[in-house]
């Protein structure tokens, strides 16, 4: 049987290759991508008359909100769906919001994408323009932050 490594084309990948997408349209290749998670509650239940231990059953999932770190781009696409759900654009849709399907996509180094993460009803919360100041050197970096209902994991075979 091949091992992981071997079915994977020999080289494991790695975490530097990603874009994200938000209803198919390509928002950008980001720097970093943090908050990837879940956590699944626990609800207790103390039986009467058994001391020894309490039940322990799943209980509700949290999924804390994604944040992407990148260099500042030419792209508009953030802006442009930043727009759809804030200021003008919410008002303009009778204070609705439009909720999103995004996608975190791993990419090997031939550029072939390997699996997904797509996000229900995902919409922007906060996004952090560069920091500017005379001495500094660093390059220009921006901030989105993303707000969730949960994520399914799907590999390139079953997208």
């Amino acid at each position: 049987m091949p091992s992981s490594d071997e079915a994977l084309g020999g080289d494991p990948p790695t975490a530097n290759r990603f874009l994200f997408e938000v209803d198919g349209v390509e928002i950008g290749v980001f720097r970093e991508v943090t908050g990837l998670q879940v956590t699944v509650g626990i609800e207790e239940i103390r039986e009467g008359g058994q001391n020894g231990f309490s039940h322990k059953l799943p209980g509700r999932m949290s999924w804390p909100h994604v944040i992407f770190r990148r260099g500042v781009t030419e792209s508009d696409a953030l802006f442009t769906w930043l727009g759809k759900s804030s200021g003008e654009g919410f008002a303009g849709n009778k204070n609705k919001l439009t909720r999103s399907t995004g996608a975190v996509t791993a990419i090997d180094a031939t550029g072939a994408r390997l699996r997904s993460w797509e996000f229900a009803d995902v919409f922007p919360v906060r996004w952090k323009g560069p920091d500017f100041a005379v001495g500094n050197s660093q390059p220009l970096e921006e901030e989105l932050e993303v707000a969730h209902h949960g994520f399914k994991s799907k590999t390139q075979a079953t997208q």
